[in-house]
């Protein structure tokens, strides 16, 4: 089947060309897989201790452009997900692949943006789902009724070497909302269970938070330019210096994904308020407002657990640590471009039973509230109290 119209070549003017930047956590989507991640270990463990690094597959525009279009033609391949048909229970199914990971599972934020463009495309398309009793169908094609809320559970660990297939239940279709459960699989089984609600244009109460005050992006080199040296950001800083090899491989995660990363720097937030990052993806996204949330979905699982991390001391180069994303929520309150630079609030405000809470607050440049988000994630350091209290067993 063809693919979506998303997977459309990056504009190659020079607006395209910023340098590759960012920063990813080794976040393991699923509780019952969290293996220790020694991504910017510092204890000199070597090449050996480290995961292989996959070729990445070209691009389908051919590869062309900078290192930064690439990255983000990448990304908008996995999001144009093929059509395959509608299956007996009635839900519709796409199928998708992944970026390449070193660790070999899927990156939560790709699968929860994937099932975020699988639900926006049963939206509107003149094939209703249940209508609510003295609602009148939706509007067909064309409608505007964009996504507005997600609530996900990560079941398993995704297989990054696999095709992802997706199932959307069109649960309901009123007179301003619309309703979908997304199931994202592989070998049957659910890896992702996601609800989606969107709604059509309305007119009602509007207020927002205030954005914090915090340096510009411009004035903050990029997160991946910092790592192995003092400046690094605290979710990112090792005792010493990280050996060459450890540090090359930090920073090949860190370029890795298509977005540049930012994070505003200690003492400008108050203590123990969590922390910021300026965000934007690495070239120019199209004109399409649907595909805009769904990349805010991708960066929205990008650093948020970073403070439950740090309240605690924490940093990825801890040894032995052991993260995984429990679940994800996100709410798009107001429009807005990913190509552009936004502010990441984040913070932690409890952790109890190795899970921590995180949640965010996305701001426009110019001080919008563009979105809200909240994760839970299972962190567990290499405790030997801990361990010992177990059994010795690291029971997920």
């Amino acid at each position: 089947m063809a693919a979506s119209s998303q997977a459309r070549a990056l504009p190659s003017h020079g607006a395209a060309a910023r340098g590759v930047a960012g920063t990813v956590a080794p976040v393991v989507d699923s509780p019952d897989d969290a293996q220790p991640e020694d991504a910017a270990r510092g204890d000199g463990g070597g090449t050996g201790s480290l995961p292989a690094w996959p070729d990445a597959p070209p691009a389908r525009d051919g590869g062309t452009g900078s290192a930064g279009d690439r990255l983000l033609q990448r990304l908008l391949d996995v999001l144009a997900l093929e059509e395959r048909g509608v299956d007996e229970r009635g839900q519709d199914l796409f199928a998708g692949e992944s970026l390449p990971q070193p660790h070999g599972r899927v990156f939560g934020g790709q699968v929860v943006a994937q099932a975020v463009v699988a639900a926006t495309r049963t939206v509107g398309d003149g094939r209703a789902g249940e209508v609510a009793p003295g609602d009148p169908p939706p509007p067909g094609e064309g409608a505007t009724r964009p996504v507005h809320s997600m609530h996900g559970y990560f079941l398993r660990a995704g297989d990054s070497s696999l095709p992802i297939t997706f199932a959307v239940e069109r649960l309901r279709d009123g007179r301003s909302f619309s309703a979908r459960r997304v199931h994202a699989l592989q070998h049957d089984r659910p890896i992702l269970s996601m609800i989606a609600s969107f709604q059509a244009p309305a007119d009602g109460v509007d207020h927002q938070v205030a954005a914090p005050d915090v340096p510009g992006p411009e004035e903050l080199r990029p997160t991946v330019e910092l790592l192995g040296t003092p400046d690094a950001p605290p979710p990112w800083r090792v005792p010493g210096s990280l050996d060459d090899a450890a540090r090359a491989w930090a920073q090949r995660w860190a370029s890795s994904r298509p977005l540049d990363l930012r994070h505003v720097p200690e003492g400008v937030l108050p203590p123990g308020s969590g922390q910021a990052v300026w965000l934007r993806t690495t070239a120019p996204l199209p004109e399409d407002d649907a595909l805009h949330r769904a990349v805010l979905a991708f960066a929205s699982d990008d650093s948020l657990l970073e403070p439950v991390l740090t309240t605690h001391g924490l940093t990825w180069a801890s040894r032995g640590l052991r993260v995984a994303s429990l679940d994800h929520a996100l709410w798009w309150h107001r429009p807005a471009r990913l190509d552009e630079w936004l502010l990441y609030r984040q913070a932690s405000p409890t952790a109890v039973g190795a899970r921590g809470l995180a949640t965010g607050q996305v701001f426009s440049r110019d001080g919008v509230l563009v979105a809200s988000v909240a994760q839970e994630g299972l962190v567990r350091p290499k405790d030997r109290r801990l361990h010992d209290a177990e059994g010795g067993q690291d029971a997920s």
